[in-house]
């Protein structure tokens, strides 16, 4: 299966400033996402997608087989759709299949990457897709206090309840031919599930995620708890 990876990446973020070149344990935090997509040794293609000269110069630097894309003008901004990105990108490299994944993801192992591509490939006849997705088994409530996956009434243990599954956004696995025939979707009309746990799937959104994310790094390499 002839898979190409995609990584698209802005030079400006709000809530965490520079993020994708600001230094995580040394490096900048997209090298972590990148490093675990080449050590996957699943991608014919490493794309970069990204408005910012910084980001491809460190690129071209750091990675001189990964193939940055400037965005053009009318993709640029922070009210862009996602899936008009991909288009742009899969009109630039055409493969069979493509997985996009996110910089700010850095936990996502190389081991996670391939196991999913592989799931994939076993699955793809009787699916069109695949995105990564988080269990939870906790009581949830909407806006108006009103319980969405339980009854208040009857207590049960947290691990009896129903899972629900969180799309966490670490990579969607689809084909261009899905992609168009499900509306420019990376998430076609008969999707699946890969399930990842919560430290691999923490995505660096907010200033406390960069924290708790760096603070697992430094546990780890201080050998604090080598199961985070």
């Amino acid at each position: 299966m002839n898979i190409v990876a995609l990584v698209p990446m802005k030079g400006n973020s709000e809530r965490v400033p520079n993020k994708n070149l600001k230094k995580m344990d040394g490096v900048p935090l997209y090298h972590y996402i990148v490093k675990s997509l080449i050590a996957s040794k699943c991608f014919s293609k490493i794309i970069i997608n990204t408005d910012s000269k910084k980001i491809q110069e460190d690129v071209q630097k750091n990675f001189p087989k990964v193939i940055c894309v400037e965005r053009p003008e009318e993709l640029r901004g922070d009210f862009v759709s996602m899936n008009k990105i991909i288009e742009h990108d899969m009109n630039f490299v055409e493969s069979d299949y493509y997985l996009q994944t996110h910089s700010t993801n850095p936990l996502l192992t190389q081991m996670s990457i391939k196991s999913a591509i592989e799931d994939f490939q076993n699955k793809k006849t009787d699916y069109d897709s695949m995105f990564s997705v988080t269990r939870l088994q906790t009581r949830l409530y909407d806006k108006n206090i009103k319980p969405v996956n339980h009854n208040p009434n009857e207590l049960i243990r947290t691990q009896d309840l129903e899972p629900l599954y969180e799309e966490n956004s670490n990579f969607f696995i689809f084909s261009k031919a899905s992609f168009l025939a499900n509306g420019s979707k990376r998430i076609g009309e008969k999707p699946c599930f890969f399930e990842l746990n919560k430290i691999e799937a923490l995505d660096i959104d907010e200033q406390e995620d960069w924290d708790l994310v760096e603070a697992i790094l430094n546990s780890r390499k201080n050998g604090i708890n080598q199961s985070l």
